[in-house]
């Protein structure tokens, strides 16, 4: 057990985060340890490093550690710990549930009652550091399987499964349906990544052409850049005859939520999985009406259900998803903050990893 850790803590929302030396973590009596290996650097620490979901009670404060995406190696655990041993290669779902609350007992801890988000509250410090605390081991903890790469897995902790729980999940995604994905960050090349493993034809939607390219890449038929088209939505429906079947805004902003509702077409489903930032703080006004007369479906999505990571695990087995497709770099630690400041002006593609802390 290590007595220090080094550890990038947030100074002051927008600047650069303080590679330091801080307290290693030590295990609660229900909790555990893990040495990382790998750590996705995401929007959402983005939106952390920025300041923003003040309004959803999770503005982080100066000394929270960051990072919710990790893979490595369990190296303490608890006394009160039955199912998690030493040396074990885990992932660390990034909605911390507490495996007891009415939500958790069916199923659905990805909404706990008592959630305690990995790296952007002060009880869960996160994993921008050599070592991560997890409570609740037995519950939150995901083990690996054999042969797989921690760089590979830690895209797994919060956009490669938030899309898939999203798409598998919560909308009903079915063979030869047309689904639409506005904004080709990390969770929206997953999205198309995924909606092209459940059969799906794919449009993707971005103003990058790059992104584009990799959407392609990924499985998208067509690619649509917003900045081409006066009409996003009507673009969508006329490469789909009609609209969309189910749409998903993977960004958070205004524009590419009603472009998704508005993409598609009567019966259709919109999943909502970007969070706002300081613009919108979560209300963003909706075509209602149009909503009521064409029956569509407004989805929430929120994470991923640890309990229901073997489904992604099988089919990763047989070469159905790659999430390593969507893994764009290898970082160090201290290339964090250049990393969140070019997320800004949305210049990253892909997920950036670290594998040097």
């Amino acid at each position: 057990m290590l007595s220090s850790m080094r550890a990038a803590v947030l100074e002051e929302h927008g600047e650069p985060l303080s590679i330091e030396d801080v307290d290693a973590p030590e295990p609660a009596p229900d909790g555990a340890v893990v040495e990382l290996e790998a750590c996705g650097v995401c929007r959402s620490d983005w939106h952390g490093w920025q300041g923003d979901w003040g309004w959803l009670g999770l503005e982080t404060q100066p000394g929270q550690i960051l990072g919710h995406e990790p893979a490595g190696r369990v190296v303490a655990v608890g006394d009160e710990v039955e199912s998690v041993a030493e040396g074990e290669h885990v992932a660390v779902p990034f909605n911390l549930g507490d495996g007891s609350c009415p939500r958790c007992q069916r199923g659905h801890s990805n909404i706990c009652e008592n959630v305690m988000p990995l790296g952007f509250v002060e009880q869960a410090q996160g994993a921008f550091a050599e070592q991560v605390h997890v409570p609740v081991a037995d519950h939150n903890l995901v083990k690996l399987p054999d042969g797989v790469s921690s760089v590979d897995m830690a895209g797994l902790g919060c956009r490669f499964m938030t899309s898939f729980h999203a798409l598998a999940h919560r909308a009903d995604v079915g063979a030869g349906d047309w689904v639409s994905v506005h904004g080709c960050g990390g969770v929206g090349l997953s999205a198309v990544h995924i909606a092209d493993a459940l059969g799906a034809n794919v449009v993707a939607v971005d103003l990058t052409d790059e992104k584009l390219e990799k959407a392609r890449e990924l499985g998208a038929v067509e690619a649509v850049n917003a900045e081409d088209v006066e009409d996003v939505p009507g673009e969508v429906q006329a490469i789909t005859d009609g609209g969309a079947n189910v749409s998903m805004d993977a960004l958070g902003i205004a524009t590419t939520s009603q472009n998704s509702v508005s993409s598609l077409d009567a019966h259709g489903q919109h999943i909502q999985v970007g969070l706002t930032t300081q613009d919108e703080q979560g209300m963003v006004s909706l075509p209602t009406d149009a909503m009521v007369m064409q029956e569509i479906e407004f989805i929430g999505s929120l994470g991923m259900p640890p309990t229901r990571y073997d489904e992604i695990f099988r089919m990763v087995s047989t070469g159905k998803l790659e999430p390593e497709k969507v893994v764009s770099e290898t970082i160090g630690l201290e290339d964090v903050s250049d990393k969140l400041e070019s997320m800004t002006d949305f210049e990253t593609v892909g997920i950036p990893v670290i594998d040097n802390f």
